[in-house]
């Protein structure tokens, strides 16, 4: 079988696709056949060398793909049945703890950018009947992201305000659940084709953030006050605009670090509008599955830019870096 490893130090240069024996599948585990996998910037970081990893790691926390084979003693799965992966294979239900998200999908422990892998049942949810590999396969990060941010922590209702930022997936599937749930959403991108697509996908108000330098100020204005919800995915590039854009008493989740690792924030600001700001990393095996009882009752499919294969990897993180796409990109491991 095919898979990707990543060869210390690791680099775009020093991922490769190399053959590997099959596993073996064992008492209490289940053999998964993948066959579509999706990027984040987590991946990237991974396979480039910017977060540390063990010499020979398969890459890629997201996966979609078929239990091949069950191994004794599990009840949970048969054969045939169509499943995803976990972000964090560890952390089943209840808040986040040290020991339940210390492993991560294709970083501590091994991902998806193989033919075949034997785990843990636990480490599987099912895929939205209505998706397919490709489409479930951008769902464990970035869209679980996007509900645990909005949905598990916010509460989102109708009548919501609700800001994204820039065009990755977990903005597209926060301005997706959030018109889902009947809010109004603002969204900035700094290209106006990209601006033009975020209205296609129903967001209700659009801001070039390079042409309006004080963006969070005109969401302010816009939305009368503020709004409730901010998904904020710069860091350190985005904070200090985040909160001008949020009301009194409304919420920042800071879901990416993009713009860097140290931000100044006015404190005197905040305090004056009493905002919460909460990072937020993906969620639990029972928020993804509460996630996918939702999309299937739902009209929402994720945006997907590009498809690549296995086999052009490292060409896919390239493009990623560019910044071109739209949404998530998709690997394609077998057909």
């Amino acid at each position: 079988m095919k898979a990707a490893i990543v060869h210390l130090p690791a680099s775009l240069e020093s991922l490769t696709i190399e053959e590997r024996s099959e596993p073996v599948v064992e008492a209490g585990k289940v053999k998964v056949r993948w066959h579509a996998l999706s990027l984040n910037f987590h991946d990237y970081a991974v396979a480039a060398g910017l977060m540390p990893t063990s010499e020979g790691r398969i890459p890629i926390s997201d996966g979609a793909g078929e239990i091949v084979e069950v191994g004794s003693g599990v009840t949970e799965w048969k054969r045939g049945d169509k499943v995803m992966s976990l972000f964090f294979p560890d952390w089943q239900d209840g808040p986040p703890t040290f020991e339940t998200t210390r492993r991560l999908g294709g970083d501590s422990t091994d991902g998806c950018a193989v033919e075949l892998s034997v785990v843990d049942p636990s480490a599987l949810t099912p895929m939205p009947q209505n998706y397919s590999y490709a489409e479930a396969a951008t769902l464990p990060c970035a869209a679980l992201t996007a509900w645990r941010a909005l949905v598990e922590i916010g509460q989102i209702k109708a009548g919501d305000k609700v800001l994204v930022e820039g065009t990755g997936g977990v903005s597209i599937f926060a301005l997706q659940l959030a018109k889902a749930f009947g809010a109004t959403v603002y969204a900035t991108s700094s290209s106006p084709a990209k601006l033009e697509r975020l209205r296609q996908l129903g967001a209700d108000h659009v801001i070039d953030y390079r042409v309006d330098t004080h963006w969070g100020d005109t969401v302010n204005a816009l939305s009368n006050g503020g709004v409730d919800h901010v998904i904020d995915v710069g860091g350190a590039a985005t904070l200090a605009q985040s909160i001008a854009a949020v009301r009194v008493d409304g919420s920042v989740v800071l879901i990416g670090i993009l713009g860097g690792l140290q931000a100044e924030i006015n404190l005197a600001q905040w305090m004056i509008k009493q905002q919460h700001i909460r990072p937020v990393a993906v969620g639990s095996r029972a928020m993804q599955i509460s996630m996918v009882r939702f999309l299937e009752e739902s009209n929402i499919k994720p945006a997907i830019d590009r498809r690549f294969p296995l086999s052009e990897l490292a060409e896919a993180f390239r493009y990623q870096l560019s910044g071109k796409h739209f949404g998530k990109i998709v690997i394609d491991v077998a057909p």
